[in-house]
């Protein structure tokens, strides 16, 4: 869990200062796209081609809620980790946990 901030905010989705639990998987990428309360994080993966016996590289892209007290801090191309929570709308499933210290992969 990253430190606790000094700002308090009121959204309940926030997992610092709301009610949301965390469980499940965590992700690590790249910001791609930025809207209010939401941002969308790219990464790739390495998929196994059976019939080739070759491994391919393949995008992934998740929405992951931003909430307002992280919101000035988080910007395009900064790389963010997100971690899994329960469905909060049609396409969001992840809530921002915080930035990452270096570009790594």
């Amino acid at each position: 869990m990253p430190k606790k901030q000094t700002v308090k905010c009121e959204d309940k989705f926030c997992p610092l200062h709301g009610k949301t639990s965390l469980r499940g998987r965590t992700f690590r990428g790249k910001v791609i796209r930025k809207f209010p309360k939401r941002v969308c994080i790219e990464f790739e993966r390495v998929f196994y081609i059976k019939k080739y016996e070759r491994y391919a590289k393949r995008k992934t892209k998740l929405h992951a809620r931003l909430p307002d007290c992280m919101a000035d801090g988080v910007n395009i191309g900064d790389y963010i980790e997100i971690k899994e929570c329960r469905p909060i709308s049609k396409i969001i499933h992840f809530v921002v946990v915080g930035k990452v210290g270096g570009e790594g992969k």
